[in-house]
């Protein structure tokens, strides 16, 4: 900001605060405002003073003189103020310069600082994210867990159903077993029968060669007393042969008769005894087929669900691993993502104090931002009263004005501050927010 647009920003300031500047002669104005040559402004003092001179020419010529001096002097004063005033309004520049300067640079820090907030916002929002997909891996997780013991429940009940077939298959084959005992105890007890009745025809048998050679035996006897008889007989009388021609028949016819009955009876008592054998024999070989192939057909039942329920057990160990293993990764999935989820806590409470810290100096730097434009705006006030002060200065050089001259620069310097500062409404004009 240079001088030249100082004294814009002065008369413009001035005829926002205290509205139109007064007329004064556009001679004296432009002699003041305007540099002019050196030779010009000699002979432009020369003339203003003959001519203040003539006018001011009266009855004493020492007041005059006096006049002189005290105009003199009071230039040189104004002179040296004015002087001392641009060098203040020279530093006042370059020390709102500077301030603007800080400004600028507290608004570019604040403004990577908000930069900063939002990326720690941005991040703080992620842990949500990643423990929410951890939280749908452990759902998933568990829905496994829950299907694989649905299935070993399954199976350990398919299990329990094929130890239950298996025990009925083994109480069949107990029974079955028992049948094939017990008539195999039959077949023993037949068989002791169908002995008992071999032996007991051997012995009728033996019987009857016995009575067969008791009755040859008898016959030879009988012949041979026949023999006798007849040879003794031989010169008896011929009705006791007759007699005894007829009986000889009748014994033979019945011993034949006798015979072929006991043979006949044998027969059929040897016919059914081996019928009854045959059928109770084939009977008990069928029983015994059949108790075969039932004990067979057990055997193959209990072999097959041995086979079942062994593969079941295999399939339940195998499922029971996998839900350990499950369990165990479940286990450790929990374990990491509640490691995972603490230090991510950490992280958030680390944000969390960062973005607190970050507040504070936010807020510091809008302390310090709020002293600048403090500062700036007494800035503002000093400037407006140098400014007033110059103009009030360049007032008093017209004729017809006076000056408190028993004031010092201080005194009146402070008094237009405190003349500016009693209406906010003169400071709120006089300060103006920068672009």
């Amino acid at each position: 900001m240079s001088y030249g647009s100082d004294l814009l920003y002065s008369a413009s300031s001035y005829k926002k605060i205290f509205g139109e500047s007064p007329r004064i002669s556009s001679r004296v104005y432009s002699s003041s405002a305007a540099p002019r040559a050196p030779g010009y402004r000699a002979q432009h003092a020369r003339d203003s003073y003959s001519s203040s001179y003539r006018k001011l020419a009266g009855p004493s010529s020492l007041d005059q003189l006096e006049l002189l001096s005290q105009s003199s002097a009071v230039s040189n004063e104004l002179k040296i103020v004015r002087t001392n005033e641009k060098e203040q309004l020279q530093g006042l520049n370059d020390r709102f310069v500077t301030y603007i300067d800080k400004v600028h640079q507290l608004e570019q820090h604040n403004r990577l600082l908000e930069a900063e907030v939002s990326l720690l916002r941005q991040r703080q929002a992620e842990p949500s994210r990643l423990q929410q997909l951890y939280e749908q891996e452990i759902r998933e997780l568990r829905s496994k867990v829950e299907e694989l013991r649905h299935e070993r429940d399954e199976a350990q009940l398919e299990s329990q159903q094929l130890a239950q077939g298996l025990q009925r298959l083994r109480e069949q084959c107990q029974e079955e077993a028992r049948r094939r005992e017990e008539a195999e105890l039959a077949l023993r007890e037949y068989r002791k029968d169908v002995d008992h009745a071999t032996l007991a025809r051997l012995e009728l048998e033996k019987k009857v060669e016995a009575l067969l050679d008791e009755i040859a035996f008898l016959r030879k006897v009988h012949e041979e007393e026949v023999a006798d008889l007849q040879a003794s007989l031989q010169d008896a009388q011929v009705p006791v042969s007759v007699e005894m021609d007829v009986s000889k028949p009748d014994l033979t016819a019945a011993l034949k008769e006798i015979r072929m009955q006991y043979e006949v009876l044998s027969a059929r008592n040897q016919q059914s005894a081996e019928e009854w054998y045959k059928s109770k024999f084939a009977n008990f070989t069928e029983e015994a087929a059949r108790s075969n192939d039932s004990i067979r057909q057990a055997k193959e039942e209990i072999t097959e669900y041995r086979r079942q329920l062994q593969a079941r057990n295999i399939e339940i160990e195998s499922l029971r691993s996998a839900n350990e293993s499950l369990e165990r990764q479940l286990q450790e999935a929990e374990e990491r993502s509640n490691a995972e989820i603490h230090n991510l806590q950490e992280t958030i409470n680390q944000l969390e104090n960062a973005l607190r810290a970050t507040k504070g100096e936010m807020a510091r730097h809008l302390r310090e931002y709020q002293d600048l434009l403090n500062v700036k705006m007494a800035l503002d006030i000093e400037i407006a009263a140098y400014r007033s002060l110059t103009y009030i200065t360049l007032i008093t050089m017209l004729p017809g004005h006076s000056f408190p001259w028993h004031l010092s620069h201080a005194t009146w310097m402070s008094h237009s501050c405190d003349t500016l500062l009693r209406g906010p409404r003169t400071i709120g004009c006089c300060v103006t927010p920068l672009p």
